[in-house]
């Protein structure tokens, strides 16, 4: 669906102007870290209801104490398999608790109850479910997350970044507040999934009365070709020759912010062409299966798992020669204030 067709609400459409944030001089330019923190499952096989397995709480003990110690808090938007997990749900709610972390929520819709849809690749899209069975999932994931931590989820993210036209409308009648399933200059209709081509890198307010405020994850263009990124995405997309080409010789390069399949070198890059462009807020993300190997095809030994250390070393000290500090979810939502 194009641009042009989706309603205002719909967090697929490009915001108005007047409805694009502008963070205030004191902020600064900050960076935020957004962990998918779900089930461990096989990312080459098909969906599966029993796919739900949580074993990983220690390697995510030593993530966290490494983010802890480099003054990052992060931001797990927690699926409702680990949020159910007796062990890994009170360990999430004791961070928050401790004021190390935050929690969101995060829907995996084929292991998140209500099941009462086929499992298929476009149901993995929760947005392009039927809206009271979407509303029921993120209403039951809320509830269990409030129940675990105490508190009830201020931010989202779909699992697949899977929003649709009535995702906006269902997190603000649930009381969420920031939404950070926008993963700008990616397209996913070729799946079924939403396209957020022509969406910004900064955030905007989204939404029914722009009630929500969307973060978007951080992709930059970056090269000498950066700037014509929008208008190539579509061949970027398609993958081949031509864009492997222009990659290769650096001329047009799309680098998310991720230690999942990007060197900290293409990262650094990354970060200086989203600074050029005046971005001031970076939003980071991985996945926390990728915290202990053989998980997701990112972290396959412990050899790739040190790598995934030394990546955040390497890119934590960019970020501080930049002069970009980390931000946490209350710092965000406090700059971006009311509507």
């Amino acid at each position: 669906m194009s641009a042009s067709a989706l309603l205002p609400d719909d967090l697929r459409a490009p915001p108005a102007p007047e409805d694009c944030i502008a963070l205030p001089p004191d902020f600064g330019t900050r960076f935020m870290l957004v962990v998918d923190t779900e089930e461990e499952f096989d990312w080459g096989a098909p969906f599966n209801r029993e796919s739900r397995s949580v074993t990983i709480c220690e390697p995510m003990r030593r993530g966290q104490d490494y983010f802890k110690s480099a003054g990052v808090k992060p931001l797990y938007v927690t699926d409702y398999p680990v949020i159910d997990d007796a062990e890994a749900g009170p360990m999430l709610g004791e961070w928050q608790a401790n004021g190390e972390a935050d929690v969101g929520a995060h829907c995996h819709p084929w292991v998140n109850p209500p099941h009462e849809e086929v499992v298929s690749v476009a149901h993995s899209f929760a947005g392009n479910l039927p809206e009271a069975l979407e509303r029921a999932k993120i209403a039951l994931l809320r509830d269990r997350i409030t129940e675990v931590t105490g508190r009830a989820p201020l931010a989202f993210r779909a699992g697949r970044y899977g929003v649709g036209p009535n995702t906006g409308r269902i997190l603000a009648d649930l009381g969420f507040r920031l939404d950070t399933s926008v993963r700008s200059r990616f397209d996913y209709s070729a799946q079924a999934g939403p396209d957020f081509s022509g969406l910004p890198v900064k955030p905007w307010r989204a939404g029914p009365g722009r009630a929500l405020i969307e973060l978007p994850l951080s992709t930059a263009w970056a090269g000498p070709l950066g700037r014509m990124g929008g208008r190539l995405q579509s061949m970027i997309e398609r993958g081949g020759l031509a864009a492997g080409v222009l990659s290769r010789a650096r001329l047009l390069e799309r680098i998310p912010l991720t230690p999942e399949g990007v060197s900290a070198e293409e990262t650094a890059r990354g970060i200086d062409a989203l600074l050029s462009e005046g971005a001031r807020l970076l939003l980071f993300s991985f996945h926390s299966p990728t915290l202990a190997p053989g998980n997701t095809p990112y972290v396959r030994t412990q050899a790739d798992l040190a790598a995934f250390y030394r990546w955040w070393d390497s890119v934590l000290l960019h970020l501080a020669r930049r002069g970009v500090t980390p931000a946490a979810l209350g710092d965000v939502l406090a700059a971006c204030g009311p509507r």
